[in-house]
């Protein structure tokens, strides 16, 4: 298990290397920079190549990288441009926003996707018939536009706070979950809804295995077998997607936050990519490959426990 372990930080270190790396060059490639977006196209080019300078966007791009990386190994990730502080600062307020929201909103898909998941894949009847349902359908609907329809709801209700992260003023942990409802909300439902389909299609295969069959037939109690023989053995396919849950609730809350006005680390780096702030581009892709990475690790442990061949 240590080996193995040992294995999947290696390869999460390389993943944080390589997409940070990405993102710095693919930034600076990009058409525009810092110092024309700021100064306007018409600046005179005497104050653009001083701008460029300071910021030292006039070296070369492999200069500049390997000078970066030099100062990444050592988890110095460089002055943001727009804000004139360490990006480091930046992306860690950021990244524990981001934190919460995704965090929250896995919480909550799992409490309601797999016991869904579990009904619809051990029963028959309407009742599964309309989870199944509702399941495609917010399967079939972006986050973006799972926010918006939300957003319009609060809006036209009052019942929640339509941006942001706290009230004005002095805030506490009530004003904090009131805010998160609407964001959590958005991000849960498709991941909810997955949960339930993959859940689903587990229980239904092991509930027509002969050991739950024969057990039905000796008297054991249905919702024995189904709440705790047959859901741990169907637990597989659902733990062994966490990692890329994670992944995909980090991607699908760059829309959420940017509707919602959530401080977190999608909203971020969409004013750094707006702003070509090349270094807090790189650490906010750093930030979000870490959450992939840290979220394939635990997955690949949780796979590991329920079944102990997962690592060998």
């Amino acid at each position: 298990m240590a080996r193995y372990v040992v294995r999947r930080l290696i390869f999460a270190a390389l993943l944080v290397f390589l997409v940070s790396s990405a993102a710095l060059v693919l930034t600076r490639l990009a058409p525009g920079d810092y110092a024309m977006l700021t100064l306007g196209v018409d600046a005179r080019p005497e104050v653009l190549e001083q701008a460029r300078a300071r910021y030292g966007l006039n070296r070369p791009i492999a200069e500049q990288y390997g000078d970066w990386l030099v100062h990444a190994l050592r988890f110095d990730f460089g002055e943001s441009m727009q804000h004139g502080v360490p990006v480091a600062g930046l992306v860690r307020a950021a990244a524990a926003n981001t934190a919460i929201l995704a965090a929250t909103a896995l919480v909550a898909a799992t409490l309601v996707g797999l016991p869904l998941g579990v009904i619809s894949g051990s029963r028959r009847g309407w009742t599964v018939q309309g989870i199944r349902a509702v399941s495609l359908v917010v399967l079939s609907t972006p986050s973006l536009l799972t926010s918006l329809i939300l957003l319009v709801i609060a809006a036209r209700t009052g019942w929640f706070p339509v941006g942001n992260m706290r009230s004005a003023g002095p805030s506490s942990t009530g004003d904090l979950l009131w805010h998160l409802v609407l964001p959590a909300t958005a991000l849960a439902l498709p991941v909810a809804a997955m949960f339930e389909r993959l859940q689903a299609q587990a229980m239904s295969d092991v509930v027509g295995k002969p050991y739950v069959l024969a057990a039905l037939a000796r008297g054991v109690p249905r919702s024995r077998i189904v709440w705790r023989d047959a859901l741990k053995a169907a637990l597989r396919p659902t733990i062994a997607v966490y990692g890329l849950v994670v992944g995909a609730l980090l991607s699908g809350s760059f829309a959420v936050e940017a509707v919602t006005s959530w401080p977190g680390l999608g909203q971020l780096m969409l004013n750094a990519l707006r702003a070509r702030d090349v270094y807090l581009v790189a650490g906010c892709a750093a930030a979000g490959s870490l959450f992939l990475a840290f979220g394939t690790l635990v997955s690949d442990l949780a796979l590991a426990i329920v079944d102990p061949r997962a690592h060998e």
